[in-house]
């Protein structure tokens, strides 16, 4: 599996390791990735993500897995993310056509 969060698109960074006498050694600064499920409210099912400890931060903030998607942009996203992006945006025009109706 690779180390880069679903929603967010952080990945791994390099950088310096400094110990008290300033030697410095290259390290590996990974993200913090955990493995959750979401719900989608719109369609109604749930979708297990490997997404970042603030990437998970700001899906709640923004009430939750629909509203985050439709605000994201799409080159952040994984391509599982955004099928599930699409998948929204056309049940949202059918239950808007409906409603119209």
């Amino acid at each position: 599996m690779s180390r880069i969060c679903e929603l967010s698109g952080k990945g791994p960074m390099s950088g310096n390791l400094r110990s008290h006498a300033e030697n410095k050694t290259r390290r590996v600064f990974n993200p913090n990735l955990c493995d959750v499920t979401l719900m989608s409210d719109t369609l109604g099912r749930s979708f297990k993500l490997r997404i970042s400890a603030h990437a998970l931060k700001s899906v709640e903030h923004r009430g939750g897995l629909d509203s985050f998607l439709l605000v994201a942009r799409n080159d952040e996203l994984s391509l599982r993310c955004r099928r599930v992006k699409r998948d929204i945006v056309k049940k949202k025009a059918e239950i808007g056509t409906v409603a119209a109706a």
